[in-house]
């Protein structure tokens, strides 16, 4: 059994001295690629990437001091009218900055090439089909629409962003759900800036670094021109033949698992000044971000809410009361604007007085009154699933920030901008391998997020077939800790007619009556809890007199949910999860048991993953007791050929048939 890591998202940069004679150059698209039906590599690819290269570069001006150039071209081959939409090109770019000029898009040589007649036509991309928009207040996106684009165009087009942000480089893709043949990036970063190169994924990727001599001019204050010279880091990335990068089942974020180049500055060592670090360590992080007012500040503030701490906790006398009785007062009173980051927005008086705001203003709220409780409190930050993994020391990967408190050594993770969050039991999307936990020294600690409990799901099910084969029987299961947190997420708000109507359809057409839950959104910390009443006709099989029936009846796993020939990213699972089914049958008059399934264990090494079958026969009656269990909540993809074997060995046992046959008269 092997559990993967975080580094195993991690490729290393290997510095190798292999150049590339192609040359790639806009305007010079052959015949053979607009001829081309389909790629050679991957016939289901809808469109290809034909070669991508970016070049990051710095600029100096007296006013400004160093900005950055990220210069782009693309080509791509349209194979299907699926591709299409790769005609449409975004760029976001940032426009939040309080001390910085926003960042700027400009595309150019738009072009689209195809073949009318035996002729090679050209279509100049006109002003009309640019566009700017502006997403929100941070965010603008930059756009083209290729002219008289078809199956078998070839597009091309080139854009620069400009921007001030030398802090953390845009993530350059390697890798997209169409193949790419040739991708190439290039960055000159004079001497004064340390950048750490990360990449991630699966692809080879060839790189070359060498120190050489920069330099660049610029007007001085009396508009004179004067030189720059300086030592500069110059290195290639370089990779070819690049597939698809393909969804999958069971992966928390397929971008986490793309293959792509991330640079974010870790220090800067200007002559005759001190070396300022800005990532190399969380140390530096911790600090940094404690010193920005919208986080240090905030945290600490506390006036406003000694009033009202006074009269919650008027009664409580043990910690674990007063978190308890403190976490529920801010989840109820605070309402979640949907805004993460881990910065405030208003601030956390204005937010209480509001009785609304994002989640650092919420959970700064109840960080502070914890700690006026007495009880120690502190920030975790936190990368969500769909923000991707926080792999290096960084401070821009956060986007989302809970609070962790301390009772007689024990850690509890509270997060009090969701509803139906307990003590532990966090939003799934929070759930995404590390936090990072934040001290007022400026220090910090690694907080594992990866759920370790087993979620418990409990299936008790009295049943009763009659001669023909339908079906009575009583519903009732137990759903505990992520599994209670889940249901009451996705159904504590739903219409009951129709969250039964779609029961009734997952569990194959059975009719329900009689229905009725616990706790489904009042007292959090007990398993929710349904009951109901059901009749079927579409769960028993009379061939010859024999009635065939599945012992698992509406809860049978008919598809092996593993069926790829390979896999290269893990299995995620998002948390360990048990279910145990008690089933109890009572056969019908006239009728013996002629075969039931034996009863079986089969596990993988330590238990990881268990599935169990007792069957036992008493007179008329039939018990089943069905236990599945996933012990981690990620597997190593190394794992995935004895998951794919474990699984359809479960499916060959749960279809072994009940069988019973008439007595004879």
């Amino acid at each position: 059994m092997k559990i993967i890591k975080l580094t195993a998202l991690l490729i290393p940069v290997l510095f190798v001295t292999e150049a590339n004679s192609q040359n790639f150059e806009l305007g010079k698209v052959s015949n053979k690629e607009l001829l081309e039906k389909f790629h050679p590599e991957d016939t289901t690819a809808v469109a290809a990437v034909l070669f991508k290269k970016a070049k990051t570069i710095f600029k100096y001006n007296l006013s400004r001091g160093f900005t950055v150039n990220h210069e782009y071209t693309y080509r791509i081959k349209i194979y299907k009218k699926e591709g299409l939409s790769w005609a449409n090109f975004e760029v976001p770019h940032y426009v939040g900055y309080e001390d910085m000029n926003d960042e700027s898009v400009k595309f150019s040589n738009v072009v689209t090439y195809n073949i009318e007649d035996g002729t090679v036509v050209k279509t100049k991309l006109n002003g009309e089909g640019s566009f700017k928009k502006n997403v929100n207040e941070y965010w603008n996106l930059a756009t083209i629409a290729m002219p008289n684009v078809k199956v078998g165009s070839v597009i091309e087009f080139k854009y620069i962003l400009k921007s001030e942000n030398i802090v953390k480089f845009p993530v350059y893709d390697n890798q997209y759900d169409i193949p790419i043949n040739y991708s190439e990036y290039i960055t000159e970063i004079p001497e004064f800036f340390i950048y750490k190169p990360v990449l991630t994924g699966y692809v080879k990727v060839k790189s070359d670094s060498k120190f050489v001599n920069g330099s660049q001019s610029y007007e001085d204050q009396y508009k004179r021109t004067t030189n720059l010279s300086y030592k500069q880091i110059n290195s290639s990335y370089i990779t070819e033949n690049i597939p698809a990068i393909k969804e999958e089942d069971y992966v928390d974020n397929i971008r986490n698992y793309r293959s792509s180049i991330q640079n974010e500055l870790e220090r800067t060592r200007f002559p005759e000044q001190p070396v300022k670090d800005y990532s190399i360590t969380w140390e530096g992080v911790a600090k940094t971000i404690f010193e920005n007012e919208n986080f240090g500040k905030e945290i600490n503030e506390q006036l406003y809410l000694i009033q009202d701490i006074k009269m919650i906790l008027k009664n409580a006398v043990s910690n674990e009361e007063k978190l308890d009785i403190i976490f529920k007062f801010v989840q109820s009173k605070m309402n979640w604007n949907k805004e993460n980051g881990y910065f405030t927005e208003k601030g956390v008086k204005q937010a209480y007085l509001d009785k609304t705001g994002n989640v650092a203003e919420i959970n700064f709220i109840l960080i502070a009154m914890l700690k006026l409780a007495g009880i120690n409190a502190n920030p975790v930050l936190i990368s969500t699933v769909e923000h991707g993994v926080p792999a290096f020391p960084n401070r821009t990967v956060f986007n989302y920030v809970i609070a962790a408190a301390d009772l007689d050594g024990k850690q509890i993770l509270l997060d009090a901008t969701h509803k139906y969050t307990t003590q532990n039991i966090l939003p799934l999307n929070v759930l995404n391998w590390t936090g990072r936990l934040l001290k007022q020294d400026g220090t910090s600690q690694e907080v594992n997020l990866v759920p370790t409990m087993l979620s418990k799901v409990n299936y008790t099910l009295m049943t009763k077939f009659n001669n023909l084969g339908h079906i009575t029987g009583k519903f009732r299961v137990q759903k505990m800790a992520y599994e209670a947190y889940s249901f009451r997420e996705k159904n504590a708000r739903q219409n009951e007619e129709n969250y039964l109507e779609k029961l009734e359809n997952n569990l194959e057409g059975i009719l329900i009556t009689d229905y009725s839950v616990e706790n489904r959104d009042t007292d959090l910390s007990k398993p929710v809890i349904e009951t109901f009443t059901f009749t079927s006709e579409n769960h028993c099989e009379i061939i010859g007199g024999k009635m065939f029936i599945d012992p698992l009846l509406f809860f049978t796993l008919k598809k092996n949910p593993f069926v790829q020939e390979k896999r290269q990213m893990p299995i995620y699972f998002g948390y360990p999860k048990q279910e145990k089914y008690n089933i109890n049958l009572e056969i019908p008059e006239g009728y013996l048991v002629e075969s039931i399934p034996k009863s079986i264990k089969i596990a993988t090494e330590d238990n990881v993953i268990l599935f169990l079958i007792n069957t036992q026969v008493e007179g008329n009656k039939i018990q089943i007791i069905i236990t599945k269990e996933i012990n981690a909540s990620i597997l190593s993809a190394e794992y995935y050929d004895d998951l794919k074997s474990f699984f359809q060995k479960i499916i060959d046992k749960q279809n072994e048939k009940i069988v019973l046959k008439k007595i004879e008269p």
